[in-house]
């Protein structure tokens, strides 16, 4: 289906929207009459801006509070639709949005809405313009959808249809089934947007934390069934008022954006991309880092091996039981400081894989390779992290391990398993994103977003996981965008089966555990009835205790190296958290211990 975007769910000037819309590969804009009037350029120059740019313009929006008014201010309201109408014309646009009045002035009349509205339709037609009603949520008599269709329908005039908006619908918990009852040329238009479920003020939420479909609670995809059931042919259109994203750089925003209406088609049934190919494993984790003794210092005290060398490229291969982590010291080592720069994703069919994100905007990301070299697809996470489809030693399929010689090696000796989980800390504007796209192009299913209290300010943090937890991504986001080491790090965390010798083992190495507070040991005594001996280790090595109903979680942290730490986990295997619970403590241990290296 066409596709289209409202300029108010973009950042920027309106020529900067447009550039963004059309580089994404919108079909169509909306043009919101503030960025209109805040532009420089002429009606007819927006117009052709548009046409360079191959954008139609679908609507122009929003005329407000025109119908049900005293006849005095009807006739105002007229001459004001007339010039709007002489604007479209020279802006291109053949359709108008009129919201339901939330003027005081408005009048508890549906004969009244319905007469004026289709006086307005008449001038509107003369003008070769569509009016599409919509029924603003909080609209002053008018807020649901039937109420505004039953004006329309009472009317009874070509050039008068309504508008569709999936939040006014669904944020008043009105049934989306009723849709049907429209006839579909009757829709004129069809606004998209999803919401995280919130219990306040629908007009605040409405203003400042609409988002794209698939990012919130709302049932957009259904919604959308029910529309294209009336036979609706117009576009799939986004108007998305959020803070967050009115601050943040338009052109990756416009990216996300067409993302969700791909994703809400292929819910809808409307289209059908590549299907996702759910990886089923972590294959490796990449740490680049300038200064490669505190790296290679904290590896060995975990009982890791350096059990192999890439053939053309300084990157070395540490490896214990399945947990691998590949440590480049290339030219990318120079930027930033020590990081998670990459990691392998274990998937059955890495090519399946790279053109399901092809698919959905997520361009396979050049390489240069040197002759032989294995060819591994790797794509962006809105983190910046490279993501590679992989396979490790596996009949039929190119294995990563081949581009590596083995190196002589003692025997690991860490008791490690392989890696639990990751943690990526995204950009502060785009953690929604970060929860569609692994969502949509890795397949991974999202858990509840959470929050967490940091000393300095609010963390939310969503989990993303494949059906039997051999894949688990924590996204979490800093309190802003000057947040320090501790709110901006990323770690990695490893699975092992006893989680007290492994923490001794690690120290008796020369490797420094995150020390924890004294008062968090004499909580844990109280919540939990945990054997003396057990508790005693935990203080001793600042382990962190949680449990649920699937069983117990044990965790503790190696300090900071550069913007990376280390977790060591003992996971019951009910247990599917991740310790947010002793996040608190964890982050307060780590404000003010600086990072090595």
């Amino acid at each position: 289906m066409r596709t289209s975007i409202a300029t108010v769910s973009l950042s920027g000037s309106l020529t900067e929207k447009l550039t963004a819309a059309a580089r994404a590969g919108f079909d169509g804009v909306e043009i919101f009459e503030n960025d209109l009037l805040a532009s420089p350029l002429t009606p007819e120059e927006v117009r052709a801006r548009c046409a360079d740019l191959g954008l139609s313009i679908d609507l122009y929006q929003p005329m407000r509070d025109i119908e049900a008014v005293p006849a005095d201010q009807f006739e105002r309201n007229l001459r004001r639709a007339e010039h709007k109408f002489r604007l479209m014309e020279r802006l291109g646009a053949d359709t108008v949005l009129v919201c339901s009045s939330v003027s005081p002035l408005a009048l508890d009349d549906d004969a009244l809405a319905a007469s004026q509205l289709r006086r307005l339709a008449e001038r509107a037609h003369d003008a070769g313009i569509r009016v599409a009603y919509e029924a603003l949520a909080w609209g002053r008599h008018v807020s649901t959808y039937d109420h505004a269709w039953r004006i329309v329908e009472a009317a009874d005039h070509p050039a008068l249809g309504t508008c569709l908006d999936s939040f006014h619908i669904l944020a008043r918990g009105s049934d989306p089934k009723g849709v049907e009852d429209i006839p579909g040329g009757k829709i004129f238009f069809l606004q998209l947007a999803d919401a995280p479920l919130m219990a306040m003020d629908v007009l605040q939420w409405s203003r400042h934390y609409r988002c794209f479909p698939g990012q919130g609670g709302l049932d957009v995809a259904g919604l959308v069934g029910h529309v294209l059931r009336t036979g609706y042919d117009g576009p799939l259109s986004l108007e998305v008022f959020n803070d967050v994203f009115r601050q943040a750089e338009a052109g990756p925003t416009a990216v996300d954006a067409l993302r969700s209406l791909l994703v809400l088609q292929e819910d809808a049934g409307v289209s059908a991309p590549p299907a996702p190919v759910v990886p089923t494993g972590i294959a490796f984790a990449e740490l680049v880092t300038p200064d490669v003794e505190p790296v290679t210092e904290l590896l060995e005290a975990l009982g890791f091996a350096r059990t192999a060398r890439h053939r053309s490229k300084p990157v070395d291969l540490w490896q214990q039981g399945g947990a691998r982590v590949l440590l480049n010291t290339g030219p990318a080592a120079r930027r930033d400081g020590t990081r998670l720069a990459a990691v392998g994703l274990e998937s059955p069919d890495p090519a399946g894989a790279a053109q399901r994100a092809e698919a959905l905007l997520a361009p396979v990301l050049p390489r240069r390779r040197a002759p032989g070299d294995v060819e591994l697809d790797a794509v962006a996470a809105p983190d910046g992290t490279e993501l590679f489809f992989c396979a490790t030693d596996r009949p039929g399929l190119p294995s990563w391990t081949s581009d590596f010689e083995a190196v002589e090696h003692r025997p690991p000796t860490g008791g490690l398993l392989h890696v639990d989980h990751l943690a990526l800390t995204q950009p502060w504007h785009q953690f929604d994103e970060a929860a569609l796209f692994h969502r949509s192009v890795l397949g991974l299913a999202a858990q509840e977003s959470v929050d967490v209290a940091d000393p300095y300010g609010l963390l939310r943090s969503r989990a993303v996981a494949n059906d039997d937890g051999s894949v688990r991504i924590a996204l979490g986001v800093g309190p802003a965008p000057t947040a320090d080491e501790a709110g901006r790090a990323q770690h990695i965390a490893f699975a092992t089966g006893d989680l007290v010798a492994a923490a001794r083992r690690f120290r008796d190495a020369g490797g420094r555990l995150l020390p924890v507070p004294a008062n968090y040991y004499d909580d844990l005594a109280a919540k939990y009835d945990l054997p003396d001996a057990d508790l005693e280790a935990y203080r001793e090595l600042g382990i962190l205790y949680d449990r649920d109903a699937g069983g117990a979680f044990r965790h503790c942290y190696t300090e900071t190296v550069g913007r990376v730490f280390l977790e060591l986990v003992q996971r019951d295997p009910g247990h599917r958290g991740y310790g947010a619970q002793n996040a608190p403590v964890r982050l307060a241990a780590q404000h003010g211990r600086r990072p090595v290296g």
